[in-house]
């Protein structure tokens, strides 16, 4: 779905969930913005060429290219863009390069249209911000340390395995697995 309207502001929304798009685009169209979907980097950047949106939904897992490329992408072409990372494999590793590449917000999944609107708004952040009642559990800390050795090695599973003195298949079925939540 791709809404260009240019008295709305320009949205670029890319997942590689096709359904997910298209629901997330209509409900943004319905909150006002100018919506293009693309549903990996290349696609994102060969869609809005010189035409930088003022605002990115960017998924962080999709084929090709992370989304962490995209968002460092978008940043150099235009400082300006508020970019928010959805991602349904959230990690404090992960959120920590994004803000770092430029992101101006991180959720994670599942999100609804309402939320993602208001991490696109904010320009600040929070400091009555909540702190966990308690430490994370020792599966949550195994994916954290994971995917920041993975994060360090710029993706590179062979590596991090490496790294992590464990083989290469078992961190690979490691993170095909769902994080858990605490």
């Amino acid at each position: 779905m791709n809404s260009k309207n240019k008295d709305f502001p320009s949205l670029l929304l890319v997942d590689d969930d096709p359904l997910f798009c298209s629901v997330l685009a209509s409900a943004m169209v319905n909150r006002g913005f100018s919506v293009m979907v693309a549903h990996d980097v290349d696609d994102a950047l060969a869609k809005i060429g010189d035409n930088v949106p003022e605002y990115a939904v960017v998924d962080l897992s999709m084929p090709g290219p992370s989304g962490l490329v995209l968002v460092e992408r978008l940043h150099a072409l235009d400082a300006y863009t508020r970019i928010v990372v959805l991602t349904g494999y959230a990690s404090i590793a992960t959120a920590v390069e994004a803000i770092k590449l430029g992101a101006t917000h991180y959720l994670a999944k599942p999100a609804d249209a309402n939320e993602i609107v208001l991490a696109l708004e904010r320009t600040q952040g929070d400091v009555a911000a909540g702190i966990a009642p308690q430490p994370m559990s020792v599966n949550r800390l195994e994916w954290e340390h994971i995917q920041k050795v993975l994060a360090e090695c710029e993706g590179n599973i062979s590596e991090a395995a490496r790294r992590l003195g464990m083989h290469r298949r078992t961190l690979q079925r490691k993170l095909a697995k769902r994080p858990t939540r605490s």
